[in-house]
């Protein structure tokens, strides 16, 4: 008879079954330690608002810890006391609840695909508050406990200032006692029901120890770690999308600070079209020099306050704009026009703006140049000028159009105000002193025009002054770069900052003034005059204003700027090479900081300026080469592995060996100190205290380590019966010379002893 099929069952009833099988299911075993759970919401706490107070430095404030800390305590208390139960319906609108999450994520990536940081933060205190509505066990608590670890993870990438550290040191205090009950925990020992009970074993003296210990750790092989290139994935931080309506005037720089007309007059939302002359006050917030025309004559001080904060692979001075024209008491920009200044328009689909390379006509194939990549972020409001790294080749700005004009300058259709971030991808030449003393003098009419004029009325008596300076130098100084630099070098050493200078008559020439009537002058009074000196005697040069590197926070990582930090340059071109700045204000270096090779220790450097500080100058001298010496040394080394993984699979298969091979003699190195310091430990200790050592040591090797809890005679005793009886013997007599001694006073027989360990470590012992 043919097999009969089985009946069908209806839906409904294959629902039941479902449900009564997952009804049927073990419950798992619920975590019941009340402490454990609080400490785990401490930290997923400390997680979120940590995330929260460093998006501060990044945007405007989420407001994450308002609604995700009390709601995610909600559900921590939901779920203890639910422990036992399955909750299905509920962790069926969690599940829910996460698809909706998860799709509002999406949709706010659609809308700022740049910097998604802040947007996977949101997402993951999102996925945690309706995870905390079902913690029965331990495992979900290691969720959590993950979770509120990648939360201060991701405040501290988000982070620009030293707010965030004390919320790090609240985690780190809160995650050792929290790691000490997990682990109770899983050796199934007896939950704690109370802090009182735990009190005992985690007291508040040995935590604290522990804590200080760690941190000290910590910030150890943080100022030793090396520090490679970053960047290494192309995803850049920049704000959000700023709408502009109406039409891009690139000759317009707006600076709400400026003085128009030198007359003090006009310092509120003005465009900065001033006529470069007359006396006048400078503004107290925004730097006079950023503008298409400057007045040298105005006089006053900025109140210091912080203006951006820039992340770099490299120092730099952070570049605005450059003049070329001098006007006599100032400087102006001569071709300013629209038609003169090049407009740049992104994809529709991308903020990533590329621009000419205006310093590629100079550059020759001896040229080395490097990429720096910069994000800049705004405090205080500035001009519509960006600040660059020279040379820049792309820029992730918040905008549809960019401006470029003659001198390298970029400019914005919109004021950059608080909270305005972007990233610059620049290719900065290396500078070789050697090389630039090579460059040709043989300059192009379109240098010639612009870069070489010099007021008639001071030409002669500027260019006579140089030359004398020249003449008078101990060697003979020929080649430009030699000559700017050492021109730059007279101006910092033989003329003085004046802050007290009065203002310059009508017709007086600044660049006269300082060299033959005050002897110095303003700090950018150097730069227009070390400008007009190089000029003078032939050589093409043009002044640059921007910020100096500003102050580095080696925790956050970035270069704090202020307004005070703004000052000008000259910058002299060398034909084959590019523009290269030179700084002859008194307190500056003469070369201003530029990229050198990567400094892997970094961080270890800047603690170490500090400590010389404080030191004698030919101890810092010496120590300085030395530890310049080790540094270069390994940070050589280092460079020269990784560079071997990027030269393909000859590249990774070589750089894999040579990691071994180091791997190796480092492992020998470790094992040939410990047995230096373990013979030089023995012939520290008396005589039969070194045998009684030496047998112990020899015994752990066996695999008979002796626990500090038992004395030595229990542990005669209990080992005894895993060796032969000649070695029982031995063992149990050296342990009873060693407690005759030790406690007793007796002299042993040294001599019987020592030979009796020979015979011990003679041969292994045979295991029973």
């Amino acid at each position: 008879m043919p097999a009969t099929a089985p009946p069908k069952r209806s839906p409904q009833k294959l629902i039941r079954a479902q449900w009564q099988r997952l009804r049927d299911l073990p419950l798992p075993e619920p975590e019941d330690s009340i402490p454990l759970r609080v400490l785990v919401q401490l930290l997923v706490t400390v997680g979120i608002i940590a995330t929260d107070v460093a998006s501060l430095d990044v945007a405007n404030w989420a407001g994450l810890s308002l609604w995700a800390v009390p709601l995610s305590i909600v559900g921590a208390t939901w779920s203890y006391y639910r422990r036992r139960s399955r909750n299905v319906p509920v962790k069926f609108c969690i599940a829910i609840a996460m698809l909706v999450a998860l799709a509002a994520f999406f949709v706010q990536l659609l809308n700022e695909p740049n910097d998604t940081r802040l947007a996977l933060a949101e997402l993951l205190i999102q996925l945690q508050v309706f995870h905390s509505f079902d913690l029965p066990r331990r495992k979900d608590l290691g969720y959590s406990m993950m979770i509120g670890l990648i939360l201060i993870g991701v405040g501290g990438t988000l982070s620009q200032t030293l707010a965030f550290a004390p919320l790090l040191l609240l985690f780190l205090a809160i995650a050792l006692p929290t790691l000490i009950l997990d682990y109770r925990s899983r050796l199934g020992l007896q939950p704690s029901r109370s802090f009182r009970r735990i009190g005992i074993d985690l007291s508040l003296k040995r935590l604290s120890l522990f804590l200080l210990v760690t941190v000290a750790l910590g910030l150890t092989i943080f100022a030793f770690l090396p520090r490679l290139p970053g960047y290494q994935l192309r995803t850049f931080p920049v704000s959000s999308l700023i709408e502009f309506d109406g039409e891009f005037d690139t000759s317009n720089i707006i600076n709400p600070g400026y003085v128009r007309d030198g007359n003090g007059e006009g310092t509120g939302g003005g465009t900065g079209e001033g006529t470069g002359q007359g006396p006048g006050e400078i503004d107290d917030n925004l730097y006079y020099g950023f503008n298409s025309q400057i007045n040298q004559n105005l006089r006053g001080e900025l109140e210091p306050q912080v203006v951006m904060r820039v992340r770099s692979q490299a120092e730099g001075f952070w570049r605005v704009l450059a003049f070329d024209r001098y006007t006599g008491q100032g400087w102006e920009i001569s071709r300013n026009s629209e038609e003169e200044i090049e407009t740049l328009r992104r994809p529709d689909w991308s903020l990533q703006f590329y621009i000419p390379w205006s310093v590629a006509p100079w550059l020759s194939v001896n040229s080395r140049t490097r990429e720096v990549i910069q994000t800049y972020t705004i405090i205080s409001d500035l001009t519509n000028l960006v600040p660059v790294l020279h040379e820049p080749r792309q820029i992730y700005f918040p905008t549809e159009e960019l401006a470029i004009d003659a001198e390298g300058g970029l400019r914005s259709p919109v004021q950059l105000v608080e909270g305005v971030t972007y990233t610059v991808i620049s290719e900065v030449p290396y500078r070789d002193r050697t090389l630039l003393q090579k460059a040709s003098t043989d300059y192009p009419k379109t240098i010639r025009d612009y870069y070489l004029e010099v007021p008639e009325a001071i030409a002669d008596r500027v260019r006579q002054r140089t030359q004398e300076i020249l003449t008078a130098a101990p060697n003979p100084v020929t080649a430009p770069s030699e000559q700017a630099l050492y021109l730059a070098q007279y101006l910092k050493q033989n003329y003085t900052v004046q802050p007290e200078l009065p203002f310059l008559e009508e017709d007086e020439d600044l660049v006269e003034a300082f060299l033959f009537r005050y002897q110095g002058g303003y700090p950018d009074h150097f730069s227009t005059t070390l400008t007009m000196m190089l000029r003078s005697i032939g050589i093409p040069a043009r002044l640059a204003a921007g910020f100096g590197p500003g102050e580095y926070n080696p925790f956050t990582g970035f270069y704090v700027i202020r307004n005070t930090d703004a000052y000008t340059v000259t910058e002299v071109l060398f034909p084959g090479y590019g523009w290269f700045a030179f700084d002859p204000i008194p307190g500056h270096e003469v070369v201003p900081p530029s990229i050198e090779d990567y400094q892997v220790f970094s961080v270890l450097k800047q603690f170490w300026n500090w400590v010389a500080g404080w030191l004698p100058s030919p101890v810092s001298g010496l120590l300085n080469q030395l530890f310049g010496w080790i540094a270069s040394s390994l940070g050589g080394l280092i460079r020269w592995i990784v560079s071997l993984f990027s030269r393909g699979w000859v590249g990774l298969l070589l750089g894999l060996a040579v990691v071994t091979g180091l791997s190796f003699l480092g492992w020998l190195g470790s094992n040939g100190w410990r047995m230096l310091r373990y013979r030089y430990w023995l012939t520290r200790l008396p005589p039969m205290e070194a045998i009684y050592q030496q047998m112990l040591h020899w015994l752990a090797i066996q695999g008979f380590r002796k626990p500090s809890t038992q004395t030595p005679l229990e542990y005669a005793r209990q080992i005894q019966p895993h060796h032969s009886p000649n070695h029982a013997t031995v063992i149990e007599e050296i342990s009873d010379a060693y407690v005759s001694w030790r406690y007793g006073g007796r002299s042993p027989n040294l001599t019987r002893l020592r030979q009796q360990l020979k015979n011990l470590r003679r041969r292994a012992p045979k295991r029973k």
